[in-house]
């Protein structure tokens, strides 16, 4: 298990997730514990890209439920089909909002996120847990963030 991340200081956030996404998978080695596991890798996202808020919901008896996170307070349930992450839950995919006021039903854990992107992980073809990710700028995710970020969902499809 690594204890220390070695965090790429360069301004391209597509080599800071080059950089980030080998040690996310080294940090998570050799440990099965899904909440050690999860914890781990919402604080190395935090800590490299400088999200305002990442975390996890994990489905639990038809409601996403708010799992490991790092930032302000949140939400604790969210229903299938409500707002970004119950959107993401409902059509098992990667959503990327630009203005998170222009999202029908957004729901507003906190007033500072401007844009968010939410993607999937699935355990024997069913969603299973969701990463959201916030940002309190709008317009602050692309497909360098989908792509990099889903390589991270499949990483964690392995031990969920």
């Amino acid at each position: 298990m690594a204890e220390e991340l070695l965090i790429s200081t360069s301004n391209d956030k597509a080599e800071r997730y080059k950089t980030l996404v080998p040690q996310i998978e080294a940090l998570i080695t050799g440990e099965s514990d899904v909440v050690a596991n999860l914890s781990n890798i919402a604080a190395a996202l935090k800590q490299t890209m400088n999200f305002f808020w990442v975390g996890f919901y994990l489905v639990k008896e038809n409601q996403l439920v708010l799992g490991p996170f790092q930032g302000p307070i949140a939400c604790t349930r969210i229903n299938l089909g409500k707002g970004v992450c119950g959107t993401s839950w409902k059509e098992g995919k990667t959503i990327v909002v630009p203005n998170v006021d222009e999202f029908p039903g957004h729901i507003a854990c906190s007033s500072a996120s401007k844009s968010e992107i939410v993607l999937p992980a699935f355990k024997n073809g069913a969603v299973a847990l969701v990463l959201d990710v916030d940002s309190d700028q709008l317009n602050d995710f692309d497909e360098v963030d989908a792509k990099a970020l889903e390589q991270v969902m499949r990483i964690i499809e392995r031990f969920i």
